[in-house]
């Protein structure tokens, strides 16, 4: 049998939230709502070779009156579990007490007990019922305290559950890691050894799905950077005159498509971290500094100096041409030529990203064309806002709800952690793909990159 695990406890006390972060994925309802969950909802969790069950279940309502219920034939220790037994059957108590009758159908089916109370609220004898029917069933326990709001009633918590429990945890549903979720999970094979070497395989297939979905992350990252750095449009015409009128319309058409297909990388990036939820219109990931906007550039990507020791490691400084975005209303456009580098670069001033062009063809007609983008910092402030994305998505717990919003990564701190191996690779690789040419190993060459975050 695959462990299984039933969070129950009283309403409104986290226990949604619980499973959300033990199945690593929000689809899992949560609300502050009492009542969310009104019956047992399973979710099967297969994590590489292991398989596990999660039980969300509805929250007690009645549980003084199930254990008067319980006791009227006192029945002995060896008898109780025969008593729960004897409670579901009975179809009175069925439509009495519909709450503990959904809970404790999955316990009595054989899974064990993850019973979540709220730090922050102080401990009630009401409780005491609860915990004594619990014991009743005979399953190995763990109690969680969940502190909500606070921690203040932690302590009290502790001194009653350990009366009950035979492990006592503070488990802080919507902020804790996976290193804490694994944690739990073992202590769990510590009290329950049958389930020793099952709950071993979920532990390792977390930790290879981590590296997985890090990879899965470069390789997203790295087609987003060949796209964009690449991508162009054009618009065949009879005329001259026409092709130079579509700029307008090519330069909408150009920046829409951009704006969408990093916000289409983004969205793949939260489907490999399972945050569906964000995908809501209500909770969607927000991102609203324009990727164009390049007042921003220099939060997002590199330097004009940095930029400068870039061009002379790559070969960029010998009569090519630099592009960068300064502080300021325009975009700069620095001329390096001669292999002059460093402070005797002069800066020039341009109001434009993507360069427009008309063609004539061969055939005959014009060609109106847009792009690509030929700055070197462009593939930076690409992998830049991307990484913040990743970073955000990869430590986010699964029981959060909200937005989220771009902010600044860093990336020129990150790139000097590197050693100068890696690093040069990537400032090799990002220096090709800014004058379109192809990259081999793109995702292995960005992962150092990525490792910096863990």
């Amino acid at each position: 049998m695959n462990p299984s695990f039933a969070v129950v406890g009283h309403p409104n006390k986290g226990k949604s939230s619980v499973v959300s972060t033990l199945a690593r994925n929000d689809k899992v309802a949560v609300s502050m709502q009492s009542g969310t969950t009104v019956v047992a909802e399973t979710f099967d969790i297969t994590i590489g070779q292991a398989q596990y069950q999660l039980i969300d279940t509805p929250g007690f309502q009645r549980p003084r009156k199930v254990l008067a219920w319980l006791k009227l034939t006192n029945p002995s220790a060896d008898k109780r579990h025969q008593r729960i037994n004897e409670f579901l059957n009975d179809e009175l108590c069925q439509q009495q007490f519909k709450d503990e009758s959904e809970l404790l159908k999955p316990i009595m089916a054989g899974a064990a007990i993850l019973y979540v109370v709220d730090g922050s609220r102080p401990y009630s004898p009401e409780y005491e019922a609860e915990m004594e029917i619990l014991r009743w069933t005979g399953q190995p326990t763990m109690a969680l305290i969940n502190p909500i709001k606070n921690d203040d009633y932690v302590s009290n918590w502790q001194s009653a559950l350990g009366q009950y429990f035979s492990v006592v945890r503070v488990f802080d549903a919507v902020n804790a890691d996976l290193e804490q979720h694994i944690e739990l999970l073992q202590a769990f094979a510590a009290i329950h050894q049958p389930w020793q070497k099952k709950i071993g395989d979920i532990v390792e297939g977390f930790k290879q799905e981590t590296i997985h979905q890090q990879y899965q992350s470069c390789f997203i990252a790295a087609q987003l950077l060949g796209e964009m750095t690449n991508h162009q449009v054009t618009q065949k015409t009879l005329s001259k005159s026409q092709a130079s009128s579509l700029k307008s319309a090519l330069e909408q058409k150009f920046y829409a498509w951009m704006r969408q297909r990093e916000q289409g990388a983004f969205d793949e990036l939260q489907l490999v971290y399972r945050h569906h939820q964000l995908q809501r219109e209500s909770v969607k990931l927000s991102i609203p500094d324009d990727l164009f906007d390049t007042q921003k550039w220099y939060g997002w990507g590199l330097s004009k100096k940095q930029l400068t020791s870039v061009a002379g490691l790559t070969g960029a400084a010998a009569g090519g041409v630099i592009d960068l975005a300064v502080a300021g209303h325009s975009f700069m456009l620095g001329a390096i030529g001669g292999g002059v580098v460093g402070s005797s670069a002069a800066w020039f001033g341009a109001d434009k990203l993507a360069a427009s062009k008309v063609k004539g063809l061969p055939l005959g007609g014009y060609e109106a064309r847009l792009g690509p983008i030929g700055s070197k910092n462009f593939p930076y402030v690409l992998l830049a806002r991307f990484l913040f994305i990743y970073q955000l998505l990869r430590t986010r717990n699964h029981a959060k709800r909200g937005q989220i919003s771009l902010g600044e990564i860093g990336l020129e701190a990150l790139l000097e952690k590197l050693d100068s191996t890696n690093r040069k690779r990537i400032y090799v690789a990002l220096d090709r793909l800014s004058k379109q040419k192809s990259v081999d190993e793109l995702p292995d060459i960005l992962m150092p990159l990525f490792e910096q975050l863990d």
